[in-house]
């Protein structure tokens, strides 16, 4: 019997006190959590299942184990003589990918399987699949005879491995340890046979003070993946090993200072010497894991802004729903593609462990979401499936989202429509989820069809030169390309196919809001939108012939009026905060001519929008990394704190910047009037949807 430790106590304690024991009781008796239990009676049920028992609740949710007395017994006796195997191959895979990151030349096949206490022949399938995993980070295992296993690669990419391991197969187990070690309930063992208790706390609390002081939450994935990358650069630091090269990145940058000031705490607390290249490697871990509360999401991803919008237009049309006006999709995915791109690009592989089903139950959504990534993004190579079911969540959160009951429908044709058109049915089903029902026709048979309209896609194995119905040519065996093939059709079609489906959106108040808003709540709202719009509006102005030297002097001479018109206070210091954004990263938008400026400082007191024609061009950085010239210099303020309502409303005009050719024309004109009246059409439609629908 394959059984741990803490299993074989589960089901003792359930023997003992049959109906008396809950998931929570047994958690406090074994000083775990809960989630672990109820992971664990998974495995439990498995066990019982060989047995011809199961485990049943009570109407307390007290614990059974319901079966015939005999084989309850012959339960106990095993358990009685079985030894816990508490390494699972899991552990044991940990355990080797740990022992080959040592620094050794090579390593002999017996002295490994010793180390391990396993079989050669366990061993080689374990080296097998270390391969295949470890070839994701451009890492090679290779085994020679005579020489043993050999362990070649960068640094950066083993350190990527190892946490990647740690965070796929083990990210539970250290949640649960970190809670148990803030509770000083933990021992002082190493924890997953890597982790010392006491520098996983002293990073932890450093970790953790910056990020509550900056009002910025990670996900708690996001968080124990710092956490981990963090560790495990402290320990091969002390080991030896140091990093070849590292990212640039600005030391200005938000990112940088606050890995720097992590990275020095830590040196004071943990007597360790962070190189250069480690403070950028972690600030890249930073960057790409940052998940940011929706009211903290910078209203300046103009670029970015305007590919989601492109994106939700792309979904909204193949669904036949419309989610243009959902500020809350828009949001969550502004907040979420930033990070997600950073990632991509720099190779920084994310595992979602929902992909599989989230395929499996919305595989049009699915498909849908692949395309208008695909399309918007086309600098990406590869857009990974991982990130795309993350991308999917957020879709699904703004529908009524139930497992698609989409039919698409399938004619399969060959010479005979038996045999191998059967296998090929088979085939299909099994590879291609989206498809649900596939109908096996033979030449003849569809010959006397009167329409092949119902059938949303033709598959045959022979040319039907007779129909004039799209059809494919595939495969009876379905090769990988027929699936490729077959896949581009269906991606493809999207649209076609969601005709007749209703996909709803959901009516229900927003997660970000109140469930039962109280009348002055929504007040409130209201008054925060009339507010802000009317900022905007009313102190809206275009400058010409400021005639002066540089854009900088612009800015001030910009500010000292909106000072004079006690708009903002400190005119000096607002410029300050602008410089400060401005060094953080370019401001230019691409192929306009314009530059956004802006920041937001308790200076400010409402929305500001204005702009300033400049009588020659000046370069700027763009938002892109290049440089441009700017012609039109664009400023927006915002008080340091937005409500949620303040929030939508300079997000929805920094996005309106370039959403059309038209609005670029508009805004770029330095024409008054114009930029006026499309300001008032832009806070109209938003009243509308908003007011109206809500």
């Amino acid at each position: 019997m394959f059984i741990t430790s803490r299993e074989k106590a589960i089901i003792e304690l359930i023997i003992k006190t049959s109906g008396k024991h809950t998931a929570f009781s047994i958690g406090t008796f074994l000083n775990v959590s809960v989630r672990t239990i109820q992971r664990d009676l998974k495995a439990v049920e498995k066990i019982l299942e060989q047995y011809h028992l199961r485990l049943e609740r009570n109407t307390n949710d007290g614990l059974i184990i319901e079966g015939k007395n005999e084989q309850i017994f012959r339960l106990v006796q095993q358990l009685t003589s079985s030894q816990p195997v508490d390494q699972t191959p899991q552990e044991r895979k940990l355990l080797l990918l740990l022992t080959l990151l040592k620094d050794v030349e090579s390593f002999k096949i017996q002295a490994l399987a010793m180390h391990l206490g396993v079989s050669i022949s366990t061993l080689t399938t374990y080296l097998d699949e270390l391969t295949e995993w470890l070839g994701n980070f451009d890492l090679q295992l290779t085994r020679k005879r005579g020489v043993g296993v050999e362990f070649h690669g960068n640094e950066e990419n083993k350190r990527k491995a190892l946490a990647s391991y740690f965070l796929l197969y083990f990210s539970e187990e250290l949640i649960e340890s970190l809670f148990l070690l803030e509770k000083e309930k933990a021992s002082q063992d190493k924890i997953l046979h890597y982790f010392n208790p006491d520098y996983l706390l002293e990073i932890d609390r450093t970790v953790n003070d910056p990020f509550i002081y900056r009002h910025s939450q990670l996900a708690d994935s996001d968080y124990i993946g710092l956490i981990v990358q963090i560790y495990i650069t402290i320990q091969r630091l002390q080991a030896g090993f140091y990093l070849e090269t590292g990212g640039e990145y600005e030391k200005a940058s938000e990112e940088y200072l606050l890995m720097e000031k992590i990275c020095n705490r830590l040196e004071n607390t943990l007597s360790v010497r962070f190189t250069d290249a480690d403070r950028s490697f972690l600030t890249a871990i930073l960057k790409g894991s940052k998940l940011q509360a929706v009211e903290t999401v910078s209203y300046d991803s103009i670029l970015l802004g305007q590919m989601i919008k492109n994106m939700i237009q792309y979904v909204s049309t193949q669904l036949h729903v419309d989610l243009t006006k959902d500020f809350s999709l828009f949001q969550g995915l502004l907040s979420h593609m930033e990070p997600s791109i950073f990632r991509i690009k720099q190779k920084m592989r994310l595992f979602n462990p929902l992909t599989d089903e989230i395929k499996r139950k919305y595989p049009v959504l699915f498909l849908t979401v692949k395309n208008s990534v695909e399309k918007e993004f086309k600098d990406i190579d590869h857009f990974p499936e991982d990130e795309i079911a993350f991308i999917v969540l957020h879709f699904g959160s703004a529908l009524v989202m139930r497992e698609e009951e989409m039919n698409i429908q399938a004619l399969v044709v060959c010479p005979t429509g038996i045999g191998t058109s059967k296998m090929l049915a088979s085939r299909i089903k099994k590879e291609i989820a989206e498809i649900d029902s596939v109908e096996i026709k033979s030449i003849k048979e569809i010959q006397r069809l009167e329409s092949l309209n119902k059938f949303d896609i033709i598959l045959s194995t022979v040319r039907l030169p007779f129909i004039r119905s799209e059809y494919i040519l595939v495969n009876p065996l379905l090769s990988d390309d027929d699936i490729k093939v077959i896949r581009s059709f269906l991606q493809k079609n999207i649209g076609n196919f969601t005709k007749d489906k209703k996909y709803q959106i959901k009516t229900e108040p927003k997660v970000s809001r109140k469930t039962q808003p109280t009348l002055k709540g929504m007040l409130q709202e209201l008054k925060d939108m009339e507010q802000g719009i009317e900022w905007i509006i009313q102190h809206f102005r275009v400058y010409r012939n400021l005639r002066l030297n540089g854009y900088e002097e612009t800015i001030i001479e910009m500010l000292r009026i909106a000072e004079r018109e006690s708009l903002i206070s400190n005119a000096n210091d607002v410029m300050e905060t602008l410089k400060d954004r401005e060094r953080k990263g370019g401001l230019g938008i691409p192929g306009t001519g314009m530059a956004l400026f802006h920041c937001r400082s308790e200076n400010v007191h409402g929305l500001i929008f204005q702009i300033a024609h400049l009588d020659k061009p000046f370069f700027v950085k763009g938002m892109d990394g290049n440089e441009m010239l700017m012609k039109n210099l664009l400023l927006m303020l915002a008080p340091e704190n937005l409500s949620a309502r303040e929030q939508e409303i300079i997000s929805l005009l920094s996005t309106s910047l370039i959403e059309t050719n038209e609005s670029i024309m508009i805004f770029s004109s330095a024409n008054e009037a114009a930029i006026r009246s499309k300001l008032e059409s832009i806070f109209l439609e938003y009243l509308q949807t908003n007011i109206v629908k809500e």
